[in-house]
């Protein structure tokens, strides 16, 4: 299949939702659309420039997280190719204009109708003159699972496999038209979680800047490392201010 845009869910229980879009709309330095969807449940963070590729979803069940959504020009003809390489159907009603799936180790994830996006937005140049941008999700796959996860990743989307400084960790080679990269990261034996789960990156020009920056809209610093930080947002949710380049993802 032909991947033509990618977008970032953020998925949020009812009672995390307003604060939540609040805190992730100032960091991403966006607006944010006018709610749709049957319940008013979704909404685009906009981008000064470009066209979107965060968005946000209020859920009834479950605490949330992230999912990624692959936006193709056959819906059909992906979601018979995706299950053909190990994915699992959720949801698939006619009319709807995705279909919901897992993959092989649990992540979900959605293959949508792909509606002409093209256009990448640009860094937000702060004050400070630090640059960053959310540019990626990184899959956080169990430790048994993770070669075949990381096998689908790359079958599905067509994009070989790069080696990172870390053992651990794996990207997908970024795709320049693309709003959004793929890392995938092995957990440690000693995490137990059964499925696959996701989580959000920035890559910024100064880690330390912009650390500082979420921390005065609530975030928490959880672990440093030489080449990231590890944050908290407002209510518990994780995600990394990275070291890379905001224009290109490396």
């Amino acid at each position: 299949m032909r991947i033509r845009w990618l977008t970032a869910f953020l998925d949020f229980p009812t009672d995390q939702f307003g604060a939540e879009v609040t805190f992730w709309r100032a960091i991403a330095g966006s607006t944010v659309s006018p709610p749709r969807g049957e319940r008013r449940e979704f909404a685009s963070l906009e981008p000064f420039n470009g066209d979107p590729h965060l968005r946000v979803q209020r859920v009834d069940d479950g605490p949330g997280g992230i999912h990624l959504d692959l936006h193709v020009e056959d819906l059909g003809a992906a979601t018979e190719e995706a299950i053909r390489l190990g994915a699992t159907t959720i949801r698939a009603e006619p009319g709807d204009g995705y279909v919901t799936m897992t993959s092989p180790a649990g992540f979900v994830f959605c293959l949508v109708d792909w509606q002409g996006e093209s256009e990448r937005s640009r860094p937000i140049r702060w004050p400070g003159d630090t640059i960053s941008i959310i540019d990626q999700v990184c899959i956080d796959v169990p430790h048994d699972a993770f070669e075949s996860e990381t096998d689908f990743w790359e079958r599905l989307t067509g994009r070989p496999t790069t080696s990172t400084s870390r053992p651990e960790l794996v990207r997908l080679a970024r795709d320049p038209a693309l709003p959004i990269g793929i890392l995938l990261q092995r957990r440690g034996r000693e995490d137990t979680t059964a499925t696959a789960s996701g989580h959000l990156d920035l890559a910024a020009t100064a880690v330390e800047d912009e650390v500082a920056r979420h921390a005065d809209w609530g975030a928490e610093v959880v672990e440093r490392f030489e080449n990231w930080t590890v944050m908290r947002d407002p209510v518990g949710r994780r995600y990394c201010i990275t070291s890379r380049n905001p224009r290109t993802g490396d």
